[in-house]
């Protein structure tokens, strides 16, 4: 028997240092919510335990149902038949194992059928479902889509289609990539025109949409006439009719049961969402950052499956007279890929704790300032405090956004790379082997290719995320993490800190230049520099009553001040007029 959680220690430890008791009372309205809803938490622990038999569910079903048939659906693929999407069974009835354990609404409110789980749950179970396969955690993963509609919907809009969502009646997509605008979204062509009875048509070609056969699509459409930027653009909810026709499905190297279409809109019937033209400077953002936290959780599964076949096989294949694992060589190989896997699940999980905080804040803050319940009153949802509360409340908001636009690209640019150089190596234990396709690391090394592309690449990532790392945000979260106790860990923390030191220099060369070249030419540095120094504090937070944890914590600080001391020379020492090569070096 083979269940993903309770074989997962790792896993399991996450969920238990994971401060999750503000963030529960808050999503759960003080528990009142027990006196409406019979499944409900009545406290903390209550939410706890409830959190922890769902996980048990799902790694069962990740680890007997669905891992079993990735290799047949990897090799089936979908079909287009007659213009209409056709799963690969694996995935069909993967979908509907989901479906009858009430997983389609993970974090929707439980008015629409949701289980109104955090985030950070959210993620562990996007996790597991990918280590199984991570094609369908590519539909059953698009539960952002849900959440961005709760977030900004109309209740109309809301009332009629999250039950459909977590009932799993429905699958959607974000129809967002077009030919000509891929990372480029304010490029995006495809028009919404409103009719005089005010319903809104599309008109276009959408490119590269998984599981674009989802019977709902969110649609960035351009809604402004003769506008060409980000603020021509809105928002629409788009309901599979005739209207929409599905032009080809696309050839992939991986993820192959995850259907990945084009689409030709003409003339289809379409809802506004939320306001006109807040689109993509509003909602898709929303979106894509919640994506992006998904695609770091499909990267960690996928690295978690890699690892563990590589540590198998090393058990498992004999050379020279004994398992290849009792050689130092590979030994140092399976080290490197499981501290590494440790590493990056503790900096995705620190962001999804950092994401949950942002959005209970913004709850309880919409909940006292919604009409009818001016701040400082009682609403119907009960006492939520005065005047100085909302205050003090915008005030945690305003740093926990920040926080999270700078931790959400720092965990996906982590974790899919780190899943990238894990299947690499995996692939490598396994030798000739790895390369054939009759053992899963191959299926893994080519899955895994697509986590540092897809929701914005790596090199996008480093884009959102040095602005917080140069303009104090990653600072300051540094400064509450060098305050915590590790006091068990003396000498490691003040390696730490020395790593940290180097990056405060790098960061002051960069200043002090005050050149955009010099700066995106060291961006990637400086964020690697960032994550692992992250990394560094949240590895020596969990071995402080955790013996095994203390000897990962030991050998990552190892290889992290290694990393950050070359990065922070190569920076400190660079000459900004070494970028007038950068064209003649990089030519044909």
């Amino acid at each position: 028997m083979s269940n993903f959680y309770t074989d997962n220690p790792d896993l399991q430890a996450a969920l238990r240092r994971l401060d999750l008791a503000r963030v529960v009372r808050l999503r759960e309205d003080d528990y009142r919510q027990a006196g409406e809803f019979a499944y409900a938490p009545r406290d903390f622990e209550d939410a706890v335990d409830s959190y922890e038999r769902t996980l048990a569910i799902v790694g069962d079903i990740a680890g007997e149902f669905v891992e079993p048939r990735a290799e047949d659906v990897d090799r089936a693929g979908s079909e287009l038949v007659d213009g209409e999407v056709c799963y690969a069974p694996g995935i069909a009835q993967g979908l509907e194992r989901l479906k009858q354990a009430d997983l389609m609404g993970i974090t929707l409110p439980r008015k629409y059928g949701g289980l109104n789980f955090p985030i950070s749950v959210s993620v562990m179970i996007v996790e597991m479902v990918s280590r199984a396969d991570p094609s369908l955690m590519n539909i059953f993963g698009l539960q952002d889509i849900a959440e961005t509609v709760n977030k900004f919907a109309d209740e109309d809009m809301k009332a009629t289609y999250l039950p459909q969502f977590a009932s799993g009646e429905v699958t959607a997509s974000m129809a967002l990539t077009e030919p000509e605008a891929g990372s480029d979204l304010q490029n995006v062509q495809l028009k919404a025109t409103q009719a005089d009875d005010g319903t809104w048509r599309l008109n276009g070609v959408k490119r590269f949409i998984t599981n674009g056969c989802g019977q709902l699509s969110l649609v960035l459409a351009r809604s402004e006439e003769g506008t060409t930027d980000a603020r021509g653009l809105s928002m629409f909810l788009y309901e599979r009719d005739e209207h929409m026709r599905i032009r080809r499905l696309e050839d992939k190297l991986g993820i192959h049961g995850s259907p990945t279409c084009e689409l030709q809109f003409d003339d289809a019937p379409a809802l506004l969402v939320g306001e006109r033209r807040r689109g993509l400077t509003t909602y898709v953002m929303s979106l894509m950052n919640g994506a992006r936290l998904a695609i770091a959780a499909q990267a960690q599964g996928i690295a978690e499956a890699a690892w563990r076949a590589a540590a198998k096989y090393a058990r498992e294949r004999v050379q020279f007279g004994a398992p290849i694992g009792e050689l130092t060589a590979v030994r140092a190989m399976l080290a490197d890929m499981k501290v590494s896997l440790e590493a990056a699940r503790a900096l995705l999980y620190e962001t999804a704790l950092i994401v949950d905080m942002k959005e209970v804040l913004e709850q309880r803050i919409a909940q006292i300032t919604a009409p009818g319940s001016a701040a400082g009153e009682p609403s119907a949802a009960g006492p939520l405090g005065g005047a100085d509360d909302l205050k003090a409340l915008r005030a945690e908001l305003k740093k926990y956004t920040r926080l999270a636009a700078l931790f959400t690209p720092l965990a996906k640019a982590c974790c899919t790379e780190m899943a990238n150089n894990v299947a690499y190596e995996s692939l490598q234990v396994h030798g000739g082997s790895g390369y054939m396709r009759d053992f899963a690391v191959e299926r893994h090394s080519r899955d895994a290719r697509i986590t540092n592309i897809y929701e914005g690449t790596t090199q996008l990532q480093v884009v959102a995320a040095i602005g917080g790392v140069l303009g104090g945000t990653l600072a300051a979260q540094l400064d509450e993490y060098d305050a915590e106790d590790f006091g068990a860990t003396p000498e490691l923390l003040e390696r730490v800190q020395r790593a940290r030191a180097r990056l405060a220099g790098a960061i002051a060369r960069v200043r002090e230049q005050d050149d955009v070249r010099y700066r995106d030419f060291h961006a990637r540095r400086l964020v690697e520099m960032a994550i692992d120094v992250s990394c560094g504090y949240l590895m020596l937070h969990a071995a402080q009553d955790d013996a095994r944890k203390l000897l990962a914590a030991r050998y990552f600080v190892d290889a992290m001040t290694a990393r950050v001391a070359a990065a922070a020379t190569q920076v400190v020492a660079g000459d900004p007029a070494v970028l007038d090569a950068l064209s003649q070096l990089g030519s044909i």
